[in-house]
């Protein structure tokens, strides 16, 4: 039984390298696929969050992306196609994807803490200063 279940995962392994889909002629290459992926990460989730906005604008995100890009919708769905028959290079695609959020969200939480910060540090010196006014104000006794 062990070895009909490491022949199974075996043969798993070395399926996972070989291409089941011929590379197409016009395959986009791996770091502009990621770009384009990211981009439709980010606009999917705004997207999600802002949908009304996109209907009001008539913007599609996937048009957009054709356009920036300079693809069409079968060079797309091609090379996508092509790179999810390599499972190891779809997913390195994808954790490069992933990095690239990260840090993108990493940025953005500092910068957020900055701005936290500084507007806690603007707070305090108003409060400081209404409080020194107030002493200032304050009748001294006679």
């Amino acid at each position: 039984m062990k070895k009909a279940v490491f022949f199974f995962f075996g043969m798993l392994l070395l399926s996972c390298g070989e291409k089941v889909v011929e590379k197409p002629e016009n395959l986009i290459p791996k770091e502009k696929m990621v770009d384009i992926l990211h981009d439709l990460s980010l606009l999917n989730a705004t997207k999600a969050a802002f949908g009304s906005k996109f209907k009001e604008s008539g913007i599609d995100v996937m048009d957009f992306l054709y356009e920036k890009y300079q693809i069409d919708s079968v060079q797309f769905v091609e090379s996508d196609l092509y790179y999810a028959s390599i499972p190891l290079e779809y997913q390195s695609i994808y954790e490069k994807v992933e990095e690239r959020i990260d840090n993108r969200k990493n940025i953005m939480e500092n910068i957020s803490k900055q701005k936290n910060d500084s507007i806690k540090e603007v707070q305090l010196r108003l409060r400081d200063s209404i409080k020194a006014k107030r002493e200032e104000n304050k009748p001294t006794e006679p």
